[in-house]
């Protein structure tokens, strides 16, 4: 019985999020006050919450309780290879490019690294944070081998870097390799962000090469977690 209470407890909360009954960012009764409303115990509601956390409706911070995400996300293509103003054109919200940094600059160790290339090799550094709808939620570090593509002004980042280096490009953009990994936000994401006290960040690193096969991008985008859904499609062969 108990196990028919707790999905019901369940079922009736999700259709008020879907329903846009409870708002993101609304806080959620306490536990002992939904207790009361469903006519159960604290283990039952506790049991119910736990399920809407783990399926993406709710967020829990210790200390403070349990508050509604957004569950319409922004789908974030996986295997695909395209820039953030290609991606806002397919979006039905206002967004802006905020240019925090652009440095040519040497490359730190870790970089030179992920870049196949030396500390003493010049490359450009572009650090933009990315608002949609109102927010910032993507803070992007970009890494570009500055012998592979033409100057870059801080105009060109704010609009598309993409579309300025492809025509230019003696060889076009071919394909990318992506990392995607869930870490601890950054003393970064923090302050550049509009963050939401989550305890995790969606890393995507992207290593970028031409149709030669040269190395030389290397990307690093950090995306709120309750802003994305990262998609795919896949086919047996």
């Amino acid at each position: 019985m108990m196990d028919n209470i707790y999905l019901t407890i369940y079922h009736d909360l999700v259709k008020q999020i879907e329903e846009g009954r409870l708002l993101p960012e609304t806080k959620l009764p306490s536990e002992n006050e939904l207790a009361k409303i469903y006519g159960t115990s604290r283990e039952t509601v506790r049991k119910a919450l736990h399920l809407l956390s783990q399926n993406g409706y709710i967020h829990k911070i210790k200390g403070k309780g349990s508050f509604v995400l957004h569950v319409h996300k922004l789908d974030f293509p996986v295997s695909g290879l395209v820039s953030f103003k290609e991606l806002a054109r397919k979006m039905d919200k206002e967004s802006k490019t905020h240019v925090l940094s652009l440095d040519l600059t040497d490359p730190e160790p870790y970089v030179a690294r992920q870049l196949n290339t030396s500390t003493s090799e010049p490359i450009w550094k572009v650090v933009r944070v990315r608002e949609i709808g109102g927010e910032k939620i993507i803070l992007d570090k970009d890494h570009f081998l500055k012998h592979a593509i033409p100057p870059l002004t801080r105009e060109i980042c704010e609009d598309s870097i993409y579309e300025y280096l492809e025509p230019r490009l003696e060889n076009k953009i071919s394909f990318a390799k992506k990392v995607i990994t869930v870490e601890e936000p950054s003393a970064e994401d923090r302050r550049y962000l509009d963050w939401r006290d989550f305890p995790m960040i969606v890393v995507v690193r992207n290593y970028v090469y031409l149709d030669d096969n040269t190395l030389f991008q290397y990307t690093e985008s950090r995306h709120r977690p309750d802003k994305f859904r990262f998609v795919d499609f896949a086919r047996r062969h």
